[in-house]
């Protein structure tokens, strides 16, 4: 058994359990002083399941970041394809409440007939005799009682379910420093040296990096930097090229086109290297931006916002004030990363945004299309976009002609003396 197994067995009781179930996140910890208590709650918590029906978590228990989000990220279309097509699971975790990086992933299983569960059971068995790192349970309702038990199978104990409050932040913001969202320039970079052993594609991202010295602080940029934000469709592209001849500035993109080759290789990787591989492309942006801020402008086609605001918004899942309080130490901008002079975020009407997406007849990205079937994910983007310090976002409506938003944008750089 693994250290940090065998550090999550013994922090068991004190753990907070949560299912993502039916669009509703569902709090419950075990004590065995409680029996009894709060059991119509967790009688709903599990829904209602019928006689010989019964429910298992799975909990990735590894601690080296990288294989545990591999493992957890396998473990989805390994419970697709593995489970009897009748059962069901929905994502779970368990944390500390409070305590950074004490988050753990998972799934809950649901098996609605007999027959499910012992094939369902039979499977898990199979796995936990694995090297991988899993810790198991089942869940058991006591007849005649509103009693629900839960049996880790790792340990062989017995525990109570009782009803846990929510905690005061969403649990996911425990985990998302340097996990979803990265603060340094070596923090990102070590994860995909990490991973360039089972990744080639990693090694030469890596190749592409600046050296250490080259982000070292710089002296002020002689010209402005000049960041366009916001969803796909708004107008980023035509403004960012209007800007570009107004100002006779150098257009530059993030991430940056030298990555290209290796993006649609990331985006099939779990969120810790997904995100390393994006924030790794905004260090290599800021070097281009070095060696162009002396001679011209810099207008950038999305930043380090764009990389947050995604992270964050696609971590914590539930409703918009999930998200980390305004001010929260998640949304600070990286010291070691070159700070815009400005950021503009522009912003349209969904429907609107919506009939431009079509009339552009595109391939929508993985985040565009769940921007386009979950309102309260767009939602949590555009809310996390104006919480981002350094410097905050400026909105532009831009729903006008793209006439109209140049002008306008070009007034804001002038009153703000950006110029």
């Amino acid at each position: 058994m693994s250290r940090r197994t065998m550090a999550l067995l013994s922090q068991w009781t004190s753990r907070v359990f949560s299912v993502d179930m039916d669009g509703e996140t569902v709090y419950f910890k075990i004590h065995d002083t409680q029996t009894g208590k709060g059991g119509k709650e967790v009688l709903r918590m599990f829904g209602n399941i019928q006689k010989g029906a019964s429910c298992y978590s799975l909990l990735v228990s590894s601690g080296e970041k990288i294989h545990s989000a591999r493992f957890h990220w396998k473990l989805k279309d390994k419970l697709s394809t593995a489970l009897p097509p009748q059962c069901r699971f929905s994502p779970m975790c368990s944390f500390l409440p409070g305590v950074r990086d004490s988050l753990v992933h998972g799934y809950f299983l649901q098996a609605p007939s007999s027959d499910s569960s012992a094939t369902t059971e039979r499977l898990l068995r199979q796995w936990l005799r694995l090297d991988d790192p899993l810790l198991v349970c089942s869940y058991l309702h006591e007849e005649n009682t509103p009693r629900w038990i839960q049996h880790l199978w790792n340990t062989e104990q017995n525990h109570g379910i009782v009803p846990s409050e929510a905690p005061e932040s969403h649990p996911a913001t425990l985990n998302l420093i340097n996990s979803d969202v990265f603060y340094s320039f070596q923090a990102a970079r070590d994860v995909l040296q990490k991973c360039a052993d089972i990744i080639p594609e990693a090694a030469s991202v890596l190749e592409l990096l600046p050296c250490d010295g080259d982000m070292e602080a710089r002296s002020k940029p002689d010209f402005p930097i000049i960041v366009l934000e916001g969803l796909d469709a708004t107008g980023k592209t035509t403004l960012t090229e209007s800007l570009r001849d107004a100002l006779g500035a150098t257009l530059l993109r993030s991430p940056p086109p030298c990555l290209s080759p290796w993006r649609a290789r990331f985006d099939q990787e779990p969120p810790i290297l997904r995100r390393a591989f994006y924030a790794l492309g905004n260090y290599i942006t800021a070097q281009q931006i070095y060696s162009q801020t002396s001679k011209t402008p810099v207008i950038i086609d999305r930043f380090w916002h764009s990389t947050a605001a995604y992270a964050i918004a696609t971590a914590v899942n539930g409703p918009v004030c999930d998200l980390p309080a305004e001010g929260s130490e998640l949304y600070r901008w990286p010291s070691d990363l070159l700070q815009p002079s400005v950021v503009f975020l522009l912003t349209l009407d969904p429907e609107e945004r919506k009939r431009r997406l079509k009339d552009r007849g595109q391939g929508e990205t993985k985040e565009e299309h769940e921007l386009d079937l979950n309102q309260v994910f767009r939602l949590r983007v555009e809310e996390a976009y104006k919480r981002i310090s350094g410097p905050t976002c400026i909105s532009v409506d831009a729903s006008s002609s793209a006439e109209q938003v140049l002008r306008q944008v070009l007034l804001l750089i002038k009153a703000k003396r950006y110029l």
